[in-house]
């Protein structure tokens, strides 16, 4: 049984930060890390791991481990949206495992994490103890003082640990889905407020395009406005139609796109038959494809069983 896990952390400019996140997880047996992506301006760090349920959840651990340690996140600052050092941890099936391993995965790593770092756990997506925290987005919604001020009603009570938010550490989320893919669109303005108008007109709760969340952001070190999308379901919207919204949206606006970028890999699927000039997709290679690297270690690719 294979399992992929996306964790997202609350740390994207230290790069001394990042390396011991890496050698955390790499340092347990019967774990891969396929990838790791650090942004600036997000904060943000994206690993990319695989493995079978036992050891992912030993690396997971690890991974808690050290941010516990070396982050801060009341002294945290991005443009990314979070509520936790470690702010998102989903299990994704692969081959010989179906969504009901991951959710199993997510829902044992939850009350461990939980036990052993006093951290408050939200369940999502799959994992979902309820239809009202099913969406990352709920959860993360104002923030910490958001959740904050929602965790004075007993509903809101996190999943497993305590119903506060640890100074250090925040709460953590932790769930099972399908595969997501991280696209973002960088435009030839400033402007963040043209980022925020586009991302609105493209994801599906503003009547866009169906899976897709979008946020517009400014990322201050490149001084260009960015729509940073999550593509929910590549099969419904897949990265191409995407980035032809943007495109579209942007020309009404009278902006140009500069280009694109993937965070993190994503199924070759996604991308099959897409020429990434097209798209003005920055450092693509195989190497940005789940596929590839699964096939170098010799485990069976990503198709999971449902």
């Amino acid at each position: 049984m294979l399992l992929e896990s996306v964790p997202n952390v609350s740390e994207g400019r230290r790069a001394e930060v990042v390396d011991r996140l890496a050698a955390a997880v790499r340092a347990v047996e019967g774990v891969h890390l396929l990838d790791r992506t650090s942004d600036p301006d997000h904060n943000r760090s994206v690993l990319t791991l695989v493995g079978g349920p036992g050891p992912l959840q030993l690396a997971l651990l690890e991974l808690y481990a050290e941010a516990a340690r070396s982050i801060d996140l009341s002294a945290h600052r991005g443009v990314h949206p979070r509520i936790g050092a470690v702010d998102v941890t989903p299990f994704v099936p692969l081959a010989g495992a179906a969504m009901a391993d991951a959710v199993d995965a997510a829902r044992s790593l939850a009350r461990r994490v939980s036990e052993r770092f006093g951290l408050g756990v939200y369940l999502y997506e799959a994992a979902a103890s309820s239809e009202a925290r099913r969406s990352l987005a709920a959860l993360r919604r104002g923030g910490t003082e958001g959740l904050a001020e929602r965790l004075r009603d007993a509903v809101w009570r996190p999943d497993f640990g305590p119903a506060r938010i640890d100074p250090r550490g925040g709460v953590t989320v932790i769930g099972a889905r399908d595969f997501l893919i991280a696209f973002n669109v960088v435009l030839a303005t400033e402007d963040a407020s043209v980022a925020r108008r586009i991302a609105r007109s493209v994801r599906a709760s503003g009547g866009g395009l169906p899976a897709v969340k979008a946020i517009g952001v400014l990322l201050a070190s490149r001084r260009r406005a960015q729509v940073s999308m999550n593509l929910t379901d590549f099969r419904r919207t897949p990265p191409r139609e995407a980035f032809e919204a943007v495109r579209e949206a942007a020309r009404a606006e009278g902006v140009a796109v500069l280009e694109s970028e993937l965070v993190g890999l994503a199924p070759e699927a996604a991308f099959a038959g897409v020429d990434p000039d097209e798209l003005r997709l920055v450092s693509f290679s195989p190497e940005k494809l789940l596929e590839t690297h699964l096939r170098r270690l010799g485990l069976t690719p990503s198709q999971p069983e449902g």
